[in-house]
């Protein structure tokens, strides 16, 4: 594996973070919905599980905040720089890498706000279903396209 797969795995990962970030905004202005309470409140656990204080009530409330957005970039970074180990650095079809990479993320993020005891999609409803699965797509297909926009043709 080559320092330049993982760099692009990364550089794949932001971009389709970037378009999970685009769809959610576009979901919240579509739906006038307000934003999801869960990537601050599996930050706090985190910071509980960890023994890491956040400070005063305030600033807690602020590094929450944005623990919780850095936290889902991780997750992208993440996912994308193994899949980068996975695919061996090679092109992969669109499909299949969109599905890979959407679902991968979906999966870790589902299943650790589901391990922190964050959320239960068991009680979710197909609504909330599908505002997950949509930005899950962007960011699959995104970072699909940038990851083979990015491997050399052979």
């Amino acid at each position: 594996m080559r320092a330049a797969d993982l760099t692009d795995g990364l550089i794949a990962g932001a971009v389709g973070t970037t378009a999970l970030n685009i769809a959610t905004y576009l979901d919240m202005t579509a739906r006038a919905r307000p934003a999801s309470q869960t990537p601050e409140r599996s930050a706090g656990k985190v910071a509980r599980l960890t023994h890491l204080s956040l400070g005063s009530p305030q600033q807690a409330d602020n590094r929450r905040s944005g623990l919780g957005a850095l936290m889902g970039y991780a997750v992208g970074a993440a996912a994308a720089t193994g899949f980068a180990v996975l695919t061996r650095g090679r092109r992969q079809p669109l499909l299949r890498a969109a599905v890979l990479l959407g679902g991968g993320v979906m999966t870790l993020t589902d299943g650790s706000l589901t391990l922190l005891g964050v959320t239960d999609p068991r009680t979710w409803r197909r609504v909330d279903w599908l505002a997950d699965l949509g930005p899950h797509l962007a960011f699959g297909l995104t970072a699909a396209a940038t990851w083979n926009r990015l491997r050399p043709s052979r």
